[in-house]
């Protein structure tokens, strides 16, 4: 990878900083997320993962098992019903 030096904007510079501190990461790795997705879409990640860590800490989660078995049969069901339309 090659190393560049650039010069941010003072609000870039304190968003990439609250991001990195929020997700654990460091400013320059965070960084490297934001040029590649942008600011909204990390920003999005971040706060969705952290709702997701608390649901998991609740104990509010679905397991893998029963959304897959709920999907499929939802699927099933589609499948049927556009056959029996038909």
């Amino acid at each position: 990878m090659t190393t560049t030096e650039i010069q941010l904007p003072k609000v870039a510079q304190t968003r990439i900083s609250r991001l990195a501190l929020a997700s654990g990461r460091s400013p320059a790795a965070m960084l490297r997320f934001v040029l590649r997705d942008g600011f909204d879409a990390v920003e999005l990640s971040i706060k969705e993962n952290a709702q997701a860590d608390e649901q998991f800490a609740a104990g509010v989660t679905v397991p893998h098992a029963d959304v897959m078995r709920d999907a499929l049969s939802a699927v099933h069901q589609a499948v049927h019903h556009t056959q029996a339309v038909a």
